[in-house]
C-alpha cells in the first residue's frame, strides 16, 4: 500500500477532510474497520453537501418533479429532460462556481461553464444554447472590478471558443457579495427524445474507460473546497480551482455526439464535482454494480502522482464511459479520430464494492451505494428558526419616505445604476451569434429565443431571481423568483415547461440561513407547482458569506430560478420594443402603492429594510394566462414585464429598443413615485395598434383582468403628465454606459 494508505487515520483526520466526529463512526459501521486514508478522501467529498446535499436533499424532495412534458426526473441524470414536441428533448441545467471564482475568478467561471455543458452533451444532447446568473460586490472597489472582469472574460473565452451562443442572464451589484461573488452557469442542449444516454453502469466484465483529457493536480477535493466557508486562508486552497480547455472540450463534445451514435456503449458520466471518485460510485450505484479500476492506468499530466491525488483530481474535459465488452475498438477509434485519449482503466464487478488498485495493490475498497445521495449518503434536517430582522422590515411604513423633488433627475439616475442600467459591457464580450440559433439580436425579448431549426418552433429560457426581495421573505421572494421567470417566458410568445434551480445561501449551520432556505423552498414548490413547471433538478451551493465590519454575514438568499418554455410557433414571438408611433401603451395588472424592496427605495433612498413588494400567485397566474392569450390572438404588439426599476424603467427599455418614445399619464389615486419606481409584481406593459384596441378591451374585459391605459408610442422622447424627462438618444447614451464607466 502507499504512504498514505498505510497512515494512521484518526478522527482528527476526518476533522481535516471536513468530515463529522458522527460520520467518522458512520463510516467504521458501513466499512467493518477504520477506514484509510484513500478511503477516507473518498467519503470526504462524495459526503460532501456539494456531492451528497446531505443538509438540503429533506427539503428538495418536497419540490415537484412531475409534470406533462418530464422525460427524466430530478436526480435520475445528470440533467433533467423535458420533452419539446416533434420527436426532441430538451436537456437542461443550472449550476454554481462561486468559491472557485472567487479565488481565481478567469479560471472559476471558465471551467463552471465547461462543468455545466459537460453535464449536456454526456447525455447525448448538444448545447445549444447558454445563459448565466452574476453576483458581484460593492461596484466601486477594485477586487469587485478584478472579479467581474475575470468572471466575464471566463465565461466569454470558454463559451465563444466552446461555440455556443450566451442568449441571456442577470448581473447584480450588492455589498453582500463582496467578498463571495455567485457565479451560477446554465446550458440547455437539444436531442432525439429516444436518443439519452444513461448514467449508470452494468454488464459485469464490461471495460470501463476514462476519456478526454489527462488528470492533472488541479481541483483536488474541490467538492470539499466549495462545502465549506472562504476564508482568508482560503487563497491557499488555489489548487482546488480547475483549469478549464475549451478547445478540448469541443473536440470530447463532436467524439461524444458520434459515441452516442454507436451501440457501443452501456453508460457515461461527466467527472466534474469529485472526478473519477464520483463517477465511479454514483454511475455504480445507479446501476447496481461495482467497479474494479486501475489508477495505474489513468494517462496524468504529472509524474508520481498519488492513489488519492488521481481519485480526488477534478481535471476538466473528462468523462468516464463504460464500454460493451467486445466493442473497444469502436470507442477507440473514434476518440483517436479526435485526437483524445481513451484508455482503459478497469471493469464492471457484481459490486457492491467498488476496488481502487495502484500497481496492482489494493488502496481502497468501498460499498458504491454508501457512498452516494439516496444511498448511505446521511441527511440531517439542520435547525432553523426565523430572523429577528424579519419581523424589523416589517415595520417599514410608505409615509416616511418623501417623494422626489425632480422625477426626471430621479429617473436619469436609477437608469444609470449598475443594477439597472445595460449589460452592453458585459455581454459584448460574450458570442451571442455562434450557431445561427439566437433569435433574440435583432429582436429583443423578455426571454432567449433560440430557434430548433427544421421545425416550426423555438425554445424560450430565463434565468431569474431578485435576491433583495427573497432576504426580505424567503417564501414569497422564491415564488417571485418563479413567477418572473415564467411571466418572460410568457412575454416572449413562449409556454413555460420546467425549471431547475442553483440555489446559493450562507452556512446552513446558522438557523436564520436554514430558515431562509427552508422558506424559499415552500415558495418555489408553490409556484412551481401552479405553473405546472416540475423541478428537474439543479444545484445546491451553501457557505457563501461575505466579512461585514466584524461580523461574518451570509450573502442574500440567492435561490436563482432556470426555466425553459416552448414557443409553438416561431410566429408566437413577441418583442419587448415598441413597434411604431401612435400605438396605445396598456398596463395589464394593478399598479399599487408600493415601494417595498425596491431599487428607488435603496439606492436613492437609502432604505434598505422593507418587506417584499406585493405578489399574489392567482393574479400572477391570470396575467399570465392572459398575455398567452393576446400573443396567440395577434392582439398585442410588444410585451415587457415590469420588474427591477419598476414600471418607468420598463416603458424605457421598451422605447430604447425600437428608438421609440412614449407620452403617458400617471394615476392620481396612487403615489407619484410608487407609480412610476414601484416593483409590485404582475405587471405587464404591452403595444397594441390602434386597429387592434377593441379587440384588446373585449379580451381584457371577457378574462376580468384588471387594465389600464398608459398613453402612447411617439417618435423620441420620454413624456410622463406632459413632462420631458428625456430624449431617447439622451436616456439610452445614459443607460448603455453607466456599467462601463463604473467597471473600467
Amino acid at each position: 500500500m502507499s504512504q498514505d494508505t498505510k497512515m494512521e487515520v484518526t478522527v482528527d483526520t476526518a476533522k481535516e477532510l471536513g468530515l463529522l466526529p458522527e460520520e467518522f463512526d458512520q463510516i467504521k459501521e458501513i466499512l467493518g474497520r477504520t477506514p484509510n486514508f484513500t478511503e477516507l478522501s473518498v467519503y470526504s467529498v462524495m459526503w460532501s453537501e456539494h456531492c451528497s446535499y446531505k443538509n438540503s436533499i429533506k427539503w428538495l424532495k418536497t419540490l415537484p418533479k412531475d409534470g406533462p412534458h418530464m422525460l427524466v426526473k430530478a436526480g435520475e441524470e445528470n440533467a433533467g429532460l423535458v420533452d419539446i414536441g416533434q420527436g426532441l428533448a430538451c436537456a437542461f441545467k443550472i449550476e454554481s462556481h462561486n468559491h472557485p471564482s472567487a479565488l481565481e475568478p478567469y479560471q472559476g467561471a471558465a471551467t463552471g461553464v465547461g462543468g455545466i455543458n459537460r453535464d449536456i452533451f454526456t447525455m447525448g444532447a448538444r448545447p445549444i444554447a447558454q445563459l448565466n446568473s452574476l453576483r458581484f460586490g460593492n461596484i466601486n472597489l477594485d477586487r469587485t472590478k478584478w472579479l467581474v472582469n475575470g468572471v466575464v472574460k471566463g465565461i466569454g473565452d470558454y463559451g465563444n471558443s466552446f461555440g455556443i451562443p450566451i442568449v441571456g442572464g442577470e448581473v447584480y451589484f450588492d455589498d453582500c457579495y463582496t467578498q463571495n461573488p455567485l457565479v451560477n452557469a446554465f446550458s440547455a442542449g437539444i436531442m432525439e427524445a429516444g436518443n439519452m444516454i444513461s448514467a449508470r453502469s452494468e454488464g459485469v466484465g464490461n471495460p470501463v474507460y476514462i476519456v478526454g483529457s489527462r488528470t492533472g493536480k488541479d481541483g483536488i477535493a474541490g467538492a470539499a473546497f466549495a462545502s465549506k466557508d472562504l476564508t482568508e486562508a482560503s487563497a491557499e486552497d488555489i489548487p482546488a480551482v480547475q483549469v478549464g480547455d475549451p478547445f478540448q472540450e469541443k473536440l470530447l463534445l463532436e467524439a461524444t455526439l458520434e459515441l452516442a451514435k454507436t451501440d457501443a456503449i452501456v453508460g457515461m458520466q461527466d467527472m466534474g464535482a469529485a472526478g473519477i471518485t464520483c463517477s465511479t460510485c454514483e454511475m455504480s450505484a445507479a446501476g447496481n454494480h461495482g467497479m474494479k479500476i486501475n489508477l495505474d492506468k489513468v494517462p496524468t499530466r504529472q509524474e508520481g502522482m498519488k492513489d488519492w491525488e488521481i481519485l480526488l483530481s477534478e481535471s476538466q474535459e473528462r468523462m468516464l464511459v463504460v464500454v460493451k465488452k467486445g466493442r473497444e475498438d469502436v470507442v477507440e477509434g473514434i476518440f483517436d479520430k479526435w485526437d483524445l485519449i481513451a484508455s482503459q482503466i478497469g471493469e464492471v464487478t457484481e459490486g457492491p464494492f467498488i476496488e481502487y488498485y495502484m500497481n496492482g495493490e489494493l488502496q481502497a475498497q468501498v460499498p458504491a451505494d454508501s457512498l452516494v445521495l439516496g444511498g448511505g449518503a446521511p441527511v440531517y434536517e439542520r435547525e432553523y428558526k426565523e430572523p429577528a430582522y424579519f419581523e424589523e422590515y416589517k415595520k417599514f411604513n410608505l409615509e416616511q419616505v418623501e417623494e422626489p423633488k425632480d422625477y426626471a433627475e430621479t429617473f436619469h439616475k436609477i437608469m444609470a445604476h449598475p443594477n439597472i442600467a445595460s449589460k452592453r459591457f458585459i455581454y459584448e464580450q460574450y458570442d451571442s451569434m455562434v450557431g445561427t440559433v439566437n433569435m433574440s439580436t435583432n429582436q429583443p425579448t423578455d426571454a432567449g429565443i433560440v430557434n430548433i431549426k427544421n421545425t416550426n418552433r423555438a425554445l424560450a429560457m430565463s434565468v431569474d431571481c431578485n435576491s433583495r426581495y427573497v432576504n426580505a421573505d424567503p417564501e414569497k421572494g422564491t415564488a417571485i423568483a418563479v413567477s418572473e421567470a415564467a411571466r418572460n417566458i410568457v412575454c416572449s410568445g413562449g409556454v413555460p415547461s420546467a425549471v431547475t434551480n442553483c440555489l446559493n445561501f450562507g452556512n446552513p449551520y446558522n438557523p436564520e440561513v436554514y430558515w431562509q432556505f427552508v422558506g424559499a423552498i415552500k415558495g418555489m414548490g408553490a409556484a412551481c407547482r401552479k405553473f405546472e413547471t416540475p423541478v428537474t433538478g439543479g444545484n445546491v451551493s451553501f457557505y457563501n458569506q461575505t466579512q461585514m465590519g466584524d461580523k461574518i454575514e451570509p450573502v442574500f438568499p440567492t435561490p436563482t430560478i432556470g426555466m425553459i418554455g416552448v414557443i409553438e410557433d416561431k410566429s408566437f414571438v413577441t418583442p419587448l420594443s415598441f413597434q411604431q408611433k401612435g400605438d396605445l401603451i396598456f398596463l395589464i395588472g394593478e399598479s399599487r402603492n408600493d415601494i417595498n424592496s425596491s431599487q428607488y427605495l435603496v439606492s436613492e433612498h437609502g432604505v434598505e429594510h422593507s418587506t417584499a413588494p406585493h405578489f399574489d400567485l392567482d393574479e400572477e397566474y391570470q396575467v399570465q394566462d392572459i398575455v398567452k392569450g393576446l400573443i396567440r390572438q395577434n392582439v398585442i404588439q410588444s410585451a415587457h414585464d415590469v420588474s427591477e426599476g419598476g414600471l418607468l424603467v420598463t416603458l424605457a427599455e421598451s422605447g430604447m429598443a425600437g428608438n421609440l418614445g412614449f407620452d403617458i399619464t400617471t394615476d392620481a389615486e396612487i403615489r407619484k413615485d410608487a407609480f412610476l419606481f414601484g416593483e409590485s409584481q404582475s405587471r405587464v406593459v404591452v403595444s397594441v395598434s390602434p386597429d387592434m384596441e377593441e379587440e384588446f378591451i373585449e379580451m381584457m374585459t371577457m378574462a376580468d383582468q384588471p387594465f389600464s391605459l398608459l398613453g402612447h408610442v411617439t417618435k423620441a422622447e420620454f413624456r410622463v403628465d406632459d413632462t420631458h424627462y428625456g430624449s431617447v438618444s439622451e436616456i439610452k447614451a445614459i443607460y448603455d454606459s453607466a456599467l462601463e464607466k463604473a467597471l473600467v
